[in-house]
């Protein structure tokens, strides 16, 4: 049994069986996959996936547990290639961070900024996806930490630490009735065309229970993951915009006028999320910290150990 063996079966499994795309991923060739895994499966004496013909169309019993088995494995043979970078080289290495849109363009430039003053040998590298992705991206392991609302703190692969909380406005080009209406309620947000996240993301699906536990059903004409595209059709005039007031700059939005509309609404929570069986480098403990203050090092460990 080899380790590479353990990475090429992992991988069909994360590629949904499909062992053409393993192989790219693997940068390898397909026959040298399946080559790979029937010798794994004889060695062991069993299948670990099903076949129909040539096709993998599932997998077994024993295979199951032989993948939940193989992922920790890797993930120890990682945990100890990061425990010998940290005593050779504590303050290089690579970051990989996961996160959502509004986080990575409007939460994340400060702290990117402070960590390679502090940090100059160490590369970042930024995913950006939705919440489930950003969840994904963790638990498999492609990124180091994941930043995102909501459902990533339902994964219970992840720990995940309340990092701040958020809340939302209404944006308009300036001039829009809706800066003459007064105090902004439900009912004058739904009186116009709606421009506003994908409410399966993002803290969408709060927003949404406001609004139906209201009796309202607004009129949303368009629906993005990304703010910065919200805005331009914003500026367009096709409707007024409901996002997250982070992500509103009264100098780069200088053609949008802004309500708050944090009195409508809970709160929402970004988290920041870990696996819990990942070995965490020094700088990856101050980047945490930069982030939320509240989460120095010693703030961490306590969670970890609970």
């Amino acid at each position: 049994m080899k380790l590479h063996q353990l990475r090429y079966i992992r991988e069909v499994m994360r590629c949904k069986l499909n062992i053409s795309l393993a192989a790219e991923a693997l940068h390898t060739s397909q026959s040298g996959v399946s080559k790979q895994i029937q010798l794994l499966e004889e060695e062991l004496n069993l299948h670990i996936f099903l076949r129909n013909g040539k096709r993998l169309s599932g997998v077994s019993e024993s295979g199951k547990i032989i993948l939940g088995l193989s992922e920790r494995i890797l993930r120890d043979v990682n945990n100890i290639k990061q425990v010998s970078e940290e005593f050779r080289k504590k303050e290089a290495g690579m970051l990989s961070i996961a996160a959502t849109h509004t986080q990575a363009r409007y939460r994340l430039p400060s702290v990117v900024t402070a960590f390679m003053a502090r940090f100059p040998e160490v590369k970042l590298n930024i995913h950006q996806g939705n919440p489930t992705q950003v969840a994904e991206l963790v638990a498999n392991g492609d990124a180091d930490i994941g930043i995102a609302t909501e459902f990533i703190n339902t994964n219970n692969k992840l720990l995940c630490l309340p990092c701040y909380e958020w809340n939302r406005c209404v944006i308009a080009p300036h001039g829009h009735p809706v800066f003459a209406c007064g105090l902004l309620t439900l009912e004058k947000i739904i009186a116009y065309p709606l421009i506003t996240y994908d409410f399966s993301i993002t803290g969408g699906s709060l927003v949404n229970r406001v609004f139906s536990e209201a009796g309202l059903e607004p009129n949303i004409v368009l629906t993005a993951i990304d703010a910065d595209v919200i805005k331009t059709y914003v500026n367009l005039g096709l409707g007024i915009g409901l996002l997250a007031s982070l992500a509103y700059d009264a100098g780069r939005d200088e053609h949008l006028g802004m309500i708050d509309a944090s009195h409508l609404f809970p709160a929402s929570t970004t988290y920041l999320g870990l696996r819990r069986d990942a070995y965490l480098r020094g700088y990856l403990y101050a980047f945490i910290e930069l982030l939320a203050p509240q989460f120095d090092r010693q703030a961490v460990d306590r969670v970890l150990m609970a």
